[in-house]
């Protein structure tokens, strides 16, 4: 059975596909002692190197559901601060997330070695959905909440439309958002275009997936 030589890197290193594609182009990658091809297929039977090292793909596809607390970065080096992988043992270490939480944000963080999955829930032509609960530093106004909702808010990067339903009736400042894209921080940067600052943002839901009652921040369930 062959694979393509980008998600044979994937499943074998901490890279994405990505930064797979981009090894290859640097002549990084052999494949039997010779450059490969874009795109190229490889088999079982095939020796792939990296930078001289006999990479060997994970066999056994694994995912993890994290509950992600605040003040933890989605990242492998910290840059002086704590990381999700300081709250993971050493046997799920491996596992890259799928999309990102920024560090003030909370909730249901996916990691995998999976490439499939993580292209199936990242990749902006499935348009996966994703809620949040989101508490804001004053009341809504209605009018900020139909430009939200109904036209969208013009961003530097583009439209951003919200659905947006109060977390209780006749509270203004807690609300259930719901997107279907993951534009940088979109959530946040929606409302301070408007004059509001995001005190709580923390992920519920991320498309058939969602984060248990009962999993306490820090923790996380094999899926």
């Amino acid at each position: 059975m062959s694979v393509r030589l980008n998600k044979y890197i994937a499943q074998s290193t901490r890279l994405s596909r990505r930064s797979a594609d981009s090894a290859i182009e640097d002549g990084r990658v052999l494949v039997n002692g010779q450059h490969p091809q874009a795109g190229q297929q490889v088999q079982e039977t095939d020796q792939v190197t990296l930078d001289g090292k006999v990479l060997t793909p994970a066999t056994t596809m694994q995912t993890i559901l994290l509950n992600k607390p605040v003040g933890y970065i989605v990242s492998r080096t910290g840059q002086g601060g704590r990381t999700i992988y300081d709250l993971l043992p050493a046997e799920v270490r491996h596992l890259k997330p799928v999309g990102r939480l920024d560090k003030n944000s909370s909730g249901l963080l996916l990691l995998t070695n999976d490439g499939d999955l993580a292209a199936e829930l990242t990749h902006p032509k499935f348009q996966k959905i994703k809620i949040y609960n989101v508490r804001l530093h004053k009341p809504l106004a209605p009018l900020h909440r139909q430009m939200i909702s109904d036209f969208g808010i013009s961003l530097e990067d583009g439209l951003s439309k919200l659905e947006l339903e109060r977390l209780q009736d006749g509270d203004e400042l807690n609300w259930i958002v719901t997107m279907h894209e993951g534009r940088n921080r979109q959530i946040r940067r929606t409302f301070e275009s408007l004059g509001y600052e995001v005190k709580r943002l923390h992920r519920t839901h991320f498309g058939t997936y969602n984060l248990p009652g009962d999993l306490a921040p820090g923790k996380y369930i094999s899926l």
